[in-house]
């Protein structure tokens, strides 16, 4: 396992910002948890996803409806995974463990395992960001090559026309491929996993076993192989897809910065909050139905200097990063939409695809 460290002897940027984001929760007598905007989402999001599922399951409905509702129940998922899951694993959710413990497993409920995802997204991505060498999800297949320093291959220059194809597997390997590789192989990318007790080996295999009961094998006996094939992958592609450009918006993109680190140990010269800046960015952050739906992940530089936060208070939380960039002199990458986003994560893509030995 590689060994990186950050510069956090003089780290007086966090400190100036961590003390005036806790003056103003202090001033506005708020916990930094979630409250009842965050737990009517939930209320209306997870009956949301029932009710679709039984509609499904249940009432014999023509085969493009059954595309169209399974389309829309992966966008439901998504939106579940983003609002509720995401805050629940941080921690942000609500100020009692066992409630969080209790809504993150809905990540379980989407194919992935709450107890993988902590390690690879809370402790190695939110430590490590964007350090190729470290970091897993610029890492998570060599068919696409998400930074500079990664191995280049022939097929890359393809990367932003095929790139759709690959997120929209994004769930569907969580569910069958890289959680069962993690499990097995002990390890994260390049960082051991820690030792799961019984309790979290019963978990992962209730729960896998139960997304298998849940998306083929019922689907398959009520209403056979073709309902069963057409709903399982309307679900995923649109749930995969979905999850994967939202999260790829945040660090790949133009601007955005990237490390590398071999065998050696690696000594990044800024503190870790400047470096959570650098190395991440903000899209459509006045689009308040975005905003809803992503469960403020397009608010991710607030997010990444304070996951133990939940989402709901980003947007008042902007205000104090982006005046502290400034005093420091620092980045504050954003965009002004979710559109422009995506195509400067396009744009990224497209020159990341080229060989490197051809670039200026």
């Amino acid at each position: 396992m590689p060994k990186v460290t950050f510069n956090n002897k003089n780290n007086i940027f966090y400190s100036v910002l961590k003390s005036e984001v806790e003056k103003y929760f202090l001033q506005k007598h708020l916990e930094k948890t979630g409250n009842w905007r965050l737990f009517l989402k939930t209320g209306i999001l997870i009956p949301l996803a029932i009710l679709i599922y039984i509609l499904l399951i249940v009432f014999d409905l023509p085969l493009a409806l059954v595309v169209v509702l399974g389309g829309v129940l992966g966008s439901v998922l998504a939106s579940i995974g983003f609002n509720v899951m995401h805050d629940a694993c941080h921690g942000s959710y609500s100020k009692y463990k066992w409630v969080n413990e209790v809504f993150g497993l809905s990540l379980n409920m989407l194919g992935g395992n709450a107890f993988m995802w902590k390690q690879k997204h809370n402790i190695i991505h939110h430590t490590y960001t964007n350090i190729d060498g470290m970091d897993d999800d610029i890492s998570f297949t060599s068919l696409l090559r998400l930074c500079p320093t990664k191995h280049w291959m022939p097929i890359h220059r393809l990367q932003h026309i095929y790139l759709f194809i690959i997120y929209s597997l994004t769930s569907f390997a969580w569910a069958f491929g890289t959680d069962f590789k993690k499990y097995f192989s002990h390890t994260v990318y390049t960082t051991p996993l820690t030792k799961m007790n019984r309790m979290e080996h019963f978990i992962f295999w209730i729960s896998k076993s139960l997304n298998i009961v849940l998306y083929i094998l019922l689907p398959v006996f009520l209403k056979g192989w073709l309902f069963c094939f057409l709903f399982f992958i309307s679900v995923h592609i649109v749930l995969g897809f979905t999850l994967a450009i939202v999260f790829q918006l945040a660090h790949v993109v133009e601007n955005t910065e990237f490390e590398l680190v071999t065998t050696a140990p690696k000594l990044i010269e800024n503190e870790w909050a400047i470096h959570q800046v650098k190395t991440t960015a903000n899209f459509a952050a006045r689009n308040k139905i975005v905003s809803w739906f992503v469960g403020g992940l397009n608010y991710q530089i607030e997010h990444h200097l304070f996951p133990r936060v939940s989402h709901i208070h980003y947007p008042a939380l902007s205000g104090i990063v982006k005046r502290t960039c400034k005093k420091f002199n620092m980045p504050y990458n954003e965009y002004p939409t979710m559109l422009s986003a995506i195509f400067s994560h396009l744009r990224m893509m497209k020159f990341l695809g080229k060989n490197p030995l051809l670039q200026k």
